[in-house]
């Protein structure tokens, strides 16, 4: 019997990972496996769902919309093959992925016979949907959902939330549900159609607009010259994300950066020492050199705590 699987798209901080984590943990008794892609070698998204459940793979060094089709094919036949077998498999895209060249992969005959696509979800940034709204990118992972999910609602008015449904209905989404309202159920992310999907040839948005700095440190860093450095860089970067720990301060930390906010949450089941941390930007404004020597400035800050 073919697996059913749910591929999640989204933007650079969208919220994906929140809601496959959400998912991972809910009382629902199935077998769920996760395949993670994130944009570097650095997969902090796998690093985290991988707390949740034991069935998590990460995909590294690439955008499976494009460079990594094979991965993919591979790590499907390796999830699969597994005794005994996902009753569910989750498919979580980079926030550079294009969802309509994953589900032309997906589409493979031998694919399809075990594992079958069954619905693209759209998470949706609300806050920052005005500002995105002309985006290629943002729009083609529009285009490429069946059901949009908006996350951080509670930073939007009812006006904004009004406003902003009223423009995704413009696209033809009308199943749009709000990820922070109530736990989004199980059975609202299937679209009951037996038709397979058709091939459409369609012009990918693909990562080739964007630039990452992937940081490694072996010691703990100063909070505060971190948090100086964070301030200055992310006035160019979209997305930053990592697993960090601080001088003076127990265990490792959870940061989040979506742009200009920035949030840094304790990991208490991590007791490392050490730093890695991701940060993504548009090509033309993001200076990557730049970023990795304000980056490296932290190794001598930490020396003098």
């Amino acid at each position: 019997m073919s697996v059913p699987v749910l591929l999640v798209a989204g933007f650079l901080g969208a919220g994906k990972t929140t809601f496959i984590n959400r998912l991972l943990q809910a009382d629902h008794g199935l077998r769920i496996a996760a395949i993670v892609n994130d944009f570097g070698s650095i997969n902090i998204d796998a690093e985290l769902l991988a707390r949740t459940s034991e069935n998590v793979i990460g995909l590294k060094n690439g955008c499976i919309c494009c460079s990594l089709q094979g991965d993919l094919m591979r790590t499907l036949k390796v999830v699969l093959s597994r005794t005994p077998k996902p009753e569910l498999i989750m498919i979580e895209a980079s926030g550079v992925a294009d969802p309509a060249g994953i589900v032309q992969s997906l589409m493979d005959p031998v694919i399809w016979k075990e594992a079958r696509l069954e619905t693209v979800i759209g998470v949706v940034d609300a806050p920052d949907s005005a500002w995105r709204a002309d985006d290629p990118l943002w729009q083609a992972q529009l285009r490429g959902s069946d059901i949009l999910l908006l996350s951080k609602t509670a930073e939007c008015s009812d006006d904004e939330l009004k406003a902003l449904r009223a423009d995704l209905a413009s696209y033809g989404k009308n199943c749009i549900l709000d990820m922070d309202d109530a736990p989004v159920p199980l059975s609202a992310l299937f679209i009951k159609d037996d038709n397979p999907r058709a091939m459409v040839e369609v012009d990918l948005q693909n990562d080739g607009r964007f630039r990452h700095v992937e940081w490694e440190f072996e010691a703990p860093l100063d909070l505060h010259a971190f948090q100086e450095a964070i301030l200055r860089i992310s006035d160019t970067a979209l997305r930053g994300k990592g697993l960090l720990s601080f001088a003076g301060r127990q265990g490792r930390h959870v940061f989040q950066l979506v742009g200009k906010r920035a949030t840094l949450s304790s990991a208490p089941w991590d007791q490392e020492k050490g730093c890695r941390l991701i940060l993504i930007g548009e090509r033309n404004t993001f200076d990557a050199d730049a970023v990795l020597r304000k980056l490296n400035e932290l190794r001598m800050s930490a020396s003098d705590v």
